[in-house]
């Protein structure tokens, strides 16, 4: 292994409308929306980081020029993709785990790049990739930070449950047919609910509603790894959690160019953390077990021992190690 890592990851912003516009754009979106918030895939970036400054290893981030003259040092590209076509590279490159969303998109990716690892963050991507990329893909998923992340015990939980909306598309009939009545019966038993709907919020507002909840509900298709309801692990929260399972629901390839399954909602998981529930029919049993066993359930437990930053650096090294040939 390199003694200095070299990290590449760039968001996509490209010209719009003429050339160079993507500057004036960037300035006028800061100076209306404040400060950019990092998206998930940023965030998978920013954890790694943190994680490898955790064990003391050094990197570089986005040293192009030095790639380029360095061609037989490894190139560890954590997205976006964009970043492939940057650049002419000759370097072995370790890409991901922010990746396509298939391999459709890119099918000769390891005829035209020396791809020699694909990371994706988790099992059932793994085996969706697996037909196109062979066994140069490698499921990893980024560490959660457990110090920013974790319980508070100086705020009282006022409220009984925080509903996570992540429900990504048609969500105007699922919001008629879940999440509304999942509203309903909350109030029907008389379960105090405060609600967050992703990509409408920073994260310090996430934070400080889970300080203040019992118990989150998260709604989601299904998630590639899901920072988010790991975040709340990690601040102790239990999770009940919508795991319809089926097919990938992407509408940019499902259901006429692609269909895989299972998928999850919650790819990392286990008993401590809380329970699942298929459908609205499952619903209102689930949530009664879910509430009957509520002081049962360890979530932070599961994070510390499954996805801390260091341990997830690590296994991110040792993906390294595997390519620089053990």
């Amino acid at each position: 292994m390199a003694e200095v890592l070299n990290l590449f990851y760039e968001e996509p912003d490209p010209d719009r409308w003429m050339p160079l516009d993507r500057y004036p754009r960037r300035l006028i979106r800061r100076m209306v929306r404040g400060k950019p918030q990092a998206g998930g895939q940023m965030r998978v970036f920013l954890n790694l980081c943190a994680g490898l400054d955790s064990l003391g290893i050094r990197y570089r981030v986005n040293r192009f020029r030095y790639a380029e003259q360095h061609p037989d040092e490894l190139a560890c590209i954590i997205g976006k993709p964009q970043v492939l076509d940057k650049v002419r590279w000759r370097n072995p490159i370790m890409f991901g785990a922010a990746v396509y969303s298939h391999p459709l998109t890119d099918p000769d990716l390891l005829k035209r790049l020396p791809v020699r690892h694909v990371l994706v963050p988790g099992e059932w991507m793994r085996q969706m990739f697996e037909p196109y990329y062979g066994q140069a893909v490698v499921a990893w998923p980024v560490g959660i930070d457990t110090e920013s992340w974790k319980p508070n015990s100086k705020i009282e939980k006022t409220i009984d449950f925080l509903l996570y909306d992540k429900v990504r598309w048609e969500h105007q009939k699922y919001d008629a047919m879940l999440i509304e009545p999942i509203r309903e019966e909350l109030r029907r038993r008389g379960l105090t609910y405060t609600e967050i709907r992703y990509g409408c919020y920073e994260e310090e507002t996430f934070r400080e509603k889970l300080q203040s909840c019992k118990a989150m509900i998260f709604l989601c298709e299904h998630e590639t790894q899901g920072i988010a309801y790991q975040q709340a692990l990690a601040c102790g929260v239990p999770v009940l959690a919508w795991d319809r399972g089926g097919c990938w629901q992407d509408p940019a390839f499902y259901p006429h160019r692609v269909r895989f399954g299972p998928v999850t909602s919650v790819p990392y998981w286990d008993e401590r953390c809380g329970r699942k529930f298929v459908d609205l029919a499952e619903f209102s049993e689930q949530l009664s077990e879910f509430c009957a066993n509520l002081p049962n359930y360890s979530p932070r437990e599961y994070i510390i021992e499954n996805l801390t930053l260091e341990m997830c650096a690590r296994k991110y090294l040792d993906h390294i190690q595997t390519i620089n040939g053990g």
